[in-house]
């Protein structure tokens, strides 16, 4: 059975922020991730409005946002939920994303494993950082069969829609087939129309594992997840804004870019990872972001992951037109990636800090 997303190797060694040297512009340039925030609980995400560009939103698995403003951590958590949150392993507070118009509506989303081990998808409405957030209305709701296999990712698309990461239920093997079971929302891609009286789940993508982290590219609207094997092959799936339709990212079928079962792909349109790693000293890829901000110009264009056991980052050329580089700085238990409201790139950790990319 695969590990848990988040165990922390305390065998690896690597060194948190070591800069790397790359060609731009036919000069020689470095970049690095450094620390920019310590002191956190668990942190696994981190995003932004973009009407904010001076705030940096932080999630903490235990069920709690933080908020940075300039260069302060806020005592006062933005929300605090950990009363209705089981943690921890693959279960928790996994991510916030907030509205496409948060600056007039205020609403934003959070998706978390509940006291009963379920998952929920919650809309709130800020009231500013100094008093708690309402709690309008529940998006969405699965009980899970077991407690591994949670997804977590929420985000909203190029369409408007927020999208939503769906794992395959949990156990090993995905043992009910629910991934290329089209009743199931299991091992799905979802997106909702938030601005719906009542949003209900619309399948965007089958054949998931547990599509820990995904992301849009913020200038081209393709879509990158990274989706965490079984035990062979971690994998980063790519579907293009201008897709042709329903892709299958092929699990239970494929692991990676092979054989699992001798079964058929259920619906849409078989589509292969354009990332592979073996699943060796790696145990969960982290999907991240391709680069737009504009503090590291040589980053610019390409796509960041990791994986949550490995402390290496690796990058590839948006849209996948190059070979995986395996970059030389790193970062320890790592747990995810996150962009400001400028797109300047972040990398959490387990060990309670966030970094930045940085020249």
């Amino acid at each position: 059975m695969k590990r848990a997303l988040f165990v922390v190797a305390a065998a690896l060694a690597g060194v948190a922020a070591i800069a790397v040297s790359a060609r731009g512009g036919g000069e020689r340039v470095s970049y690095n991730f450094t620390p920019a925030i310590s002191g956190l609980d668990d942190p696994v995400h981190v995003a932004a409005p973009r009407s904010e560009p001076n705030n940096l939103y932080i999630v903490e698995q235990r069920g709690r946002i933080r908020v940075r403003v300039g260069r302060s951590l806020r005592a006062r958590p933005f929300l605090d939920i950990r009363s209705l949150v089981e943690c921890c392993g693959e279960q928790g507070l996994f991510s916030v994303a907030f509205h496409p118009n948060y600056a007039r509506n205020k609403r934003f989303y959070v998706q978390y494993t509940d006291q009963d081990g379920d998952t929920r998808i919650v809309e709130y409405r800020s009231r500013g950082l100094a008093r708690s957030p309402l709690r309008r209305r529940q998006i969405f709701f699965q009980e899970d069969p077991y407690s591994n296999h949670n997804g977590g990712q929420l985000a909203f698309g190029p369409d408007g829609y927020l999208y939503a990461g769906m794992g395959d239920g949990g156990s090993g093997g995905d043992p009910q087939n629910r991934a290329q079971n089209m009743a199931s929302l299991f091992g799905k891609l979802l997106r909702f129309n938030v601005n719906a009286p009542r949003p209900r789940p619309l399948i965007a993508g089958l054949g998931l594992r547990n599509p820990w982290r995904f992301s849009f590219d913020r200038k081209t609207g393709d879509l990158y997840i990274g989706d965490v094997g079984q035990n062979a092959w971690e994998e980063v799936d790519f579907t293009p804004r201008r897709s042709p339709g329903l892709e299958n990212y092929g699990w239970r079928v494929y692991e990676g870019r092979s054989r699992f079962t001798n079964e058929q792909p259920a619906a849409g349109r078989l589509v292969f990872p354009i990332a592979i790693q073996p699943n060796g000293p790696n145990c969960s890829v982290i999907g991240g972001f391709v680069y737009r901000g504009a503090a590291v110009p040589a980053a610019r264009g390409r796509y960041f992951f990791g994986d949550n056991c490995e402390a290496q980052i690796r990058t590839l050329a948006a849209p996948g037109g190059e070979q995986v580089r395996g970059e030389s700085f790193s970062v320890n238990s790592l747990s995810s990636f996150g962009e400001d409201a400028k797109g300047e790139l972040y990398a959490t950790s387990l060990d309670g800090v966030v970094y930045r990319l940085v020249p």
